[in-house]
């Protein structure tokens, strides 16, 4: 028997606390526009090691990763396949240039950012209102919510 499941990916907020800023990418590839940094995980892979790798490929940025955030898991999420990403928080040090896949990175204020492919408009609203705000109640009722809409 065949089985199709869904794809692993991870994204990355990569967070300057003292600047309140986001590195966004801009996508080279379709879906094309602004979007968190990540993407998928190799076989063989562990999500922590994948999250670091694509956050250096796409910004050379070396990132330390500081907690799992969420998992979104929603099948439509990605017009291209149903993924499930597992999203961390990192911080960084070097300096930001686009590589791989973006065309561009650039640090974001996080209360200005452009419009998002994916889900990461949702994926950042939820980081202002658990990580930044600390209201966790809310941000599991709409994560709860949204995520299975």
């Amino acid at each position: 028997m065949m089985f199709k499941n869904p794809t692993p990916t991870v994204d990355i907020i990569i967070w300057d606390p003292n600047l309140k800023k986001v590195v966004l990418i801009k996508r080279a590839n379709p879906p094309f526009g602004w979007a968190l940094p990540g993407g998928f995980v190799d076989e063989g892979e562990c999500l922590e090691d994948a999250a670091e790798r694509e956050a250096k490929e796409e910004t050379n940025l070396d990132c330390r990763l500081i907690c799992l955030f969420h998992a979104y898991s929603a099948p439509q999420r990605d017009s291209r396949q149903h993924t499930i990403s597992t999203v961390f928080i990192a911080s960084s040090s070097g300096e930001l240039a686009s590589g791989d896949d973006a065309k561009d990175a650039r640090w974001f204020d996080i209360n200005s950012l452009p419009k998002l492919a994916f889900d990461h408009a949702e994926i950042l609203d939820n980081f202002r209102t658990i990580y930044i705000e600390g209201d966790a109640k809310l941000f599991l009722r709409k994560s709860w919510k949204s995520s299975r809409t």
